[in-house]
């Protein structure tokens, strides 16, 4: 039984289209895909058998494919990247334990958010999917709260119940807080990262599953997961002094860009 990596990827993003093959700098100016960062956040995680980059994109495939990815063709049917690795997950037959969606804008993950994520649903016999959350601290929680004050959809938030549940997830900074706090503390949100460990057998069924209110409003593709009753494990992350941040606008770059450089990131 094997641990595979899909990371699902496709150009004609509606918010930023081109987005998987846009350069970033690091702190050595050496210029990277956000594709080819995003899979080498993947080969830096231990528990992996297999890495794949999934796609419907030929620019993308041969970008791919030109650094030494393995590369999964799929449909543009897929409406999301859960979607995009069910139509993969097909592809690779049977003896699959559990399928890890890294998605292809999260350069940052660093490995031990994966590496939790996989001990965390090999302990929940009861879970068929988890996803990492991150405490904010006041420094985080600002940046959301501007993103939001300027009219950009950036990064998600997530609300638990006490067995680490989710009870929501929201492109809105949730649970309300009016209270200010210091750039280094901690505080009532948790950042949601965009990575996703199924059981197979959930990842199958998902397509098929409706698309509810929640998810259209939201486009969050985890919430259809909550509409069909199905729950989502939570497995808390600590940041280790890494910062955290996916690519959502054109705004991101320079923000990515900032913080390789502040961790000595090439």
């Amino acid at each position: 039984m094997s641990v595979i990596c899909i990371i699902p990827a496709r150009y004609a993003s509606t918010r930023y289209p081109g987005k998987p093959l846009v350069a970033l700098r690091g702190a050595t100016g050496q210029a990277q895909s956000l594709i080819e960062r995003s899979w080498r956040a993947a080969c830096s995680v231990s528990g992996f058998d297999a890495i794949y980059v999934a796609t419907d994109d030929a620019r993308i495939a041969d970008a791919a494919a030109g650094f030494g990815a393995s590369v999964l063709m799929t449909s543009s049917e897929a409406r999301n990247g859960t979607e995009r690795c069910a139509e993969a997950l097909a592809q690779l037959g049977d003896g699959v334990e559990m399928v890890v969606n890294l998605q292809g804008d999260a350069p940052l993950t660093p490995p031990w958010f994966l590496e939790a994520l996989i001990a965390g649903l090999r302990a929940d016999p009861g879970a068929a999917i988890a996803t990492p959350i991150l405490c904010c601290d006041g420094e985080t929680l600002a940046a959301l709260k501007a993103d939001r004050a300027a009219g950009r959809v950036g990064g998600t938030t997530a609300v638990v119940d006490h067995a680490m549940r989710g009870l929501y997830f929201s492109k809105e900074v949730i649970p309300f807080t009016a209270q200010n706090y210091a750039n280094d503390a901690p505080t009532p949100v948790f950042h949601h990262v965009g990575v996703y460990a199924y059981r197979p057998d959930a990842l199958r069924a998902y397509p098929d599953w409706p698309i509810g209110p929640l998810e259209t409003l939201e486009g969050l593709e985890q919430l259809r997961f909550l509409e069909a009753g199905h729950p989502v494990l939570c497995v808390e992350v600590a940041a280790q002094g890494r910062k955290f941040w996916e690519l959502n606008n054109p705004e991101d770059v320079p923000r990515i860009e900032a913080m390789l450089k502040e961790m000595g990131l090439p």
